[in-house]
């Protein structure tokens, strides 16, 4: 069920953290200004000395006791032919210190500057990196005491707005888009007053236990954003209260009133320009804090609306039904009611339900990895991923193989390996990606159409179905079907206008988008790539490991990106197997600087040549699919301080090149950190700055190596051509005393023989049930089950409920055994007496190949053309419309094609034998019909027809095969084939083309 809070929160006191008994408060949780300290009086007192002495202290002592160092005039002839002596030397070194002295001088001067400035990156000195980095030092330490902390640190507003007054879908999100260490400027001339103020203004707001008293209340207007800055409750708390902390105070005096423009405050880091905030009765601040009746720097629109605030407040509160106590809003994300439920099949199979509270409350995951149940993007990824790799490997395994299959079925995962695989089935929303990737395409085809290049997007946030990108600035109105979101630098995407995009073919415009994690049922993807600068994460090595491998991993798999190098450095070189294509580490830093270096530099000419001012252009151009794929580096090692500040330089212009860093710290402090995260111990990711608490989405160490597991195993690579043929996972008695209880026909149309039909309601689910058993002999777990035949979710009960009926219509063996039963591992698993033609099919072609057949040629073909009878079409031929969904989860649709042409390989050979083409023709057609892709089977066929001698037949088959293959033309052993059996067939080809 959705998380729901409830209202109470804190008094309005000048306690900042409220009451113990307070609900936790779920609004991004700014950073805590530390106040001064003895220590940092001390600090900056040595930092002054080190300064003066630095700076004026070494002038002074080479010139009173060196002199000065340089001739006093021109040299001569002899001046240069003169011994050279120890004051010769001397003298070297005197001018090498003058110019240290200089270059330090000149260091401290451009940090001063920057720093009282509150504008932009410190200018970088030349050649002075380590004397740079001291500056700063000092010159922070020595400011400290002079300004607030976060006048020296980058003023970056929270991710969050809420939303226009037609309620249409919010999300929190990147409200402003930070830039390199962007200061606010209103800050930097009120934080010396604000600091001043601060103690005296802290005594009076603890001594009279109230945030407004009557006859000194003030207002204050959101400003309209500046740039990239947006105005923000703790900023204003911070200029005008003296605390960024109290700005819970202005929440709770502004909470639910009716704003100007009808909508309400909900969150506390959702705010709009020109709402009205009423203030602390001790806020200070100039014109920016107004009365009602004496505001006579604002128009008399805005004094009217500051009047008519004045009158909602505590006594309309009380107005309202249940007041606090009654508050049962849900959280941000879901103040857009969710898309209505589809209509269910009957009363108790609802389609869309959420997992039960009691589940929910206890945490209850039966057995499966939370981390991977929480991770529905990175979960599809993973899977889609996973299939390919194993109908990869099927497909080299036949092509590879010399007298028959290595192996049908893949290795069957146990331990952690099978619950991993389990939970990735339980929580990947594969429909999620697929609309994902379609809506950005589509938006970058439709601004193509137009001309208009792509908008560079800092984070997308998926909330209910709909997608809302955040945008670094405004970038006009958005091409339909996409609306404008709350303000100009939202891009929204409702969930039914997505279903309506078809795929195009177009690049990937934002691949480097990821998951980091939830934040009020709405999850966050961060685009690593446009970043203006470095991402820093800090926190315990271990937390960041987890963060750091689900970045990776989804970045290596997801399906809303075409091709990327992902660059890991510090960890994940166990991680390469899920991705080699794209995944590469490095042993160290100093292998990443120089790569990154050289790429840099390649990127910037590359872009210089074509006349592109970013990748995003290029990716919209005629070349699209060729270049402009992006790089991102995940450092989990912390950089050395001269590592850095040469990572800070290389990253500076990386958002236009498609280059993004994410860096690994202890300390949370890095140089050139545009966006500064930290993961806690309780799995919470953190963005003060940014106002963001989120769930974090983590991969820890036991999931990631089950993970890498399910994909090592898969490698085809692993098999051995000459080992003995793995054994199906079910065999059943193919003789006539081995007649099954219940039999049922999945290849071709669906049938069950052996029970009775379930009442029409219920059957379609019961059957599908039935089907996912017969397809996995091994065990299925109930989560498993779940979540195939209701992929939305479903409650406790109603799952429970179609197992009791399930195993009630399945009944029992003769002695008493239920056909449904359990496990050990708690996975369902169906009695032998109930058998699927699958099974029937494995196992006569399993006895035809390695049993009875072996050794006797009469059985073998009669067991070979039982089998290919068998076959009649595709796997649950008729299934109906929107169910079955899981099988495209599944690799059974290569398999079964891949086992039919076996088979017909089999009887073919076993025809041919006898030098009986005809059946060997009629064989392997009827292999074609299921497997038409199966170049053995073609290759095989072109045997067949020449062993008949019509040349005619044989060149006429040749053209056929020619025409299927359209433009990629034939393969190069088909076409040697046709070299060796028909060698006019290019001439033939040639007259007809």
């Amino acid at each position: 069920m959705p998380r729901r809070r409830s209202s109470s929160s804190s008094s309005s006191t000048g306690n900042p953290t409220g009451s113990p008994n307070t609900p936790r408060n779920r609004t991004p949780q700014p950073v805590r200004v530390r106040r001064r300290t003895f220590g940092d009086f001390v600090k900056a007192f040595f930092a002054f000395v080190a300064l003066a002495a630095l700076v004026f202290g070494v002038p002074l002592g080479l010139a009173s006791q060196l002199g000065w160092p340089l001739p006093d005039g021109a040299p001569s002839v002899d001046w240069l032919q003169r011994e050279i002596s120890v004051q010769t030397f001397l003298n070297i070194l005197t001018v090498i210190v003058w110019l240290a002295w200089a270059q330090f001088t000149a260091c401290v001067l451009v940090e001063v500057k920057a720093a009282v400035s509150g504008v932009g990156v410190p200018g970088r000195v030349p050649g002075a990196g380590p004397s740079q980095l001291l500056a700063r030092q000092l010159v922070a330490a020595l400011l400290l005491v002079g300004a607030t902390a976060a006048s020296l640190t980058p003023g970056l507003s929270q991710l969050g707005q809420n939303l226009e007054g037609n309620q249409r879908p919010t999300v929190a999100a990147a409200q402003q888009t930070p830039g390199l260490f962007a200061q606010q400027q209103e800050q930097t001339a009120s934080a010396a007053a604000a600091l001043a103020e601060q103690a005296a203004d802290a005594a009076d707001h603890a001594d009279s236990g109230s945030t407004a008293r009557s006859g000194d209340t003030k207002y204050y207007r959101i400003q309209p954003p500046e740039g990239r800055h947006h105005d923000s409750l703790w900023e204003v708390a911070e200029r005008h209260l003296g605390d960024g902390r109290r700005y819970k105070e202005i929440y709770e005096l502004n909470k639910d009133r009716v704003q100007p423009d009808g909508s309400r405050l909900s969150e506390a880091s959702l705010i709009r320009p020109g709402w009205i905030m009423e203030m602390p009765g001790d806020a200070r601040g100039g014109e920016l804090v107004e009365m009602p009746d004496e505001a006579p720097s604002v128009s008399p629109e805005v004094q009217q609306q500051i009047r008519d605030y004045a009158k909602t407040g505590d006594h309309a509160e009380q107005q309202q039904p249940g007041g606090d106590h009654g508050d049962t809003r849900v959280s941000l994300p879901e103040q857009r009611p969710a898309p209505a439920p589809e209509a269910p099949q009957h009363q108790e199979t609802p389609q869309v339900s959420a997992q039960s509270d009691e589940g929910q409350s206890e945490g209850h995951s039966f057995g499966l990895p939370e981390a991977l149940l929480g991770a529905p993007l990175l979960a599809a990824g993973l899977l889609g991923a996973l299939g390919r790799r194993r109908r990869q490997a099927l497909w080299q395994s036949a092509l590879g193989a010399v007298g028959g299959r290595r192996g049908m079925e893949p290795p069957t995962p146990t331990g952690a390996a099978a619950d991993a695989q389990d939970a990735l089935l339980v929580g990947a929303d594969p429909e999620a990606v697929r609309l994902l990737d379609r809506s950005l395409r589509g938006l970058a085809a439709s601004l193509a159409a137009e001309s208009r290049p792509l908008p560079v997007v800092y984070a997308a946030w998926l909330s209910n179905g709909d997608l809302h990108l955040q945008l670094a600035q405004p970038s006009g109105k958005p091409p339909a079907p996409w609306q404008t979101g709350q303000d100009q630098t939202f891009w929204l995407l409702s969930r039914a206008d997505a279903e309506r995009y078809e795929d195009v073919d177009t690049a990937a415009p934002y691949p480097g988008l990821v998951s980091l994690g939830t934040m009020d049922e709405s999850r966050l993807l961060l685009n690593l790539e446009a970043v203006p600068g470095i991402v820093s994460l800090s926190g315990r090595e271990a937390d960041r490991a987890a963060v750091f491998a689900s970045v990776a991993a989804e970045l290596a798999t997801n399906g809303w990106s075409d091709r990327m190098t992902i660059t890991l450095v510090g960890f994940g070189e166990d991680l390469t197997p899920l991705a080699p294509n794209r995944l590469r580490h490095l042993d160290g830093i100093d292998d990443l600087i120089e790569t990154m270096e050289a790429e840099t530099r390649q990127r910037r000419g590359a872009l210089g040549a074509a006349g592109q001012d970013s990748v995003l252009t290029g990716r919209t151009g005629p070349a699209q699919h060729t270049r402009w794929a992006p790089h991102l580096v995940l450092l989990a090692a912390q950089p050395s301080a001269e590592d850095a500040v040469k990572l800070a330089e290389l990253a500076a212009d990386a958002g236009r090149l498609g280059i993004g860093y994410l860096v690994g710290t202890e300390s949370g402090d890095l140089p050139g950190a545009a966006w500064e995260m930290e993961i806690t111990g309780e799995g919470k990711l953190l963005a003060p700055l940014l106002g963001l608490e989120l769930d974090a989405q983590l991969l820890p160490v036991p999931q990631q190596r089950a993970v890498v597991e399910l994909f090592v195993e898969t490698d085809p690579d692993n098999d051995n051509p000459q080992g003995p043929t793995p054994t199906p996972p079910f065999l059943v008695d193919v003789s006539e005393q081995g007649r099954p209880a219940v039999y049922a026909r999945l290849v071709g149309s669906y049938e069950i023989i052996g029970l009775d039909t379930p009442d029409g309601e219920r059957s379609a689910l019961l059957h599908e049930a039935l089907a996912l058993l017969l397809l996995h002999r091994e065990g299925v777990h109930p989560r498993v089950l779940a979540s195939a035949l209701w992929p939305r979710g479903v409650t406790d009960d109603v799952r429970d409920a179609l197992l009791d009926r399930l195993r009630d219509w399945l009944g029992a063996d003769p002695d008493g055994t239920p056909r449904l039963a359990t496990d050990a591992t708690g996975r369902l698993t169906v009695a032998k007496s109930v058998v699927s033609d699958l099974d029937v099919l494995r196992s006569l072609y399993h006895e035809a190949t390695q049993g009875r057949g072996v050794d006797n040629r009469a059985v073998r073909g009669r067991l070979l053309t039982d089998a290919l009878v068998l076959v009649r079409g595709p796997l649950l031929a008729d299934r109906p419309e929107g169910r079955y969904r899981w099988l495209t989860h599944e690799i059974i649709d290569a398999q079964l094609p891949l086992l039919v042409a076996d088979i017909g390989l089999a009887l073919s050979a076993f025809h041919l034998e006898k030098d009986r083409a005809e059946k060997a023709i009629e064989a392997l057609n009827a292999a074609l019909r299921t497997a038409p892709a199966d170049e053995r089977l073609w290759n095989e066929l072109l045997r067949a027809t020449h062993a008949t001698g019509d040349t005619a037949r044989l060149t006429a088959l040749a053209a056929d095969l020619l025409g299927r293959s359209g433009a990629r033309g034939l393969p190069p052993r088909t076409e040697a084939l046709l070299d060796e059996l028909l060698p006019s067939w290019r001439d033939s080809a040639a007259a007809v083309g």
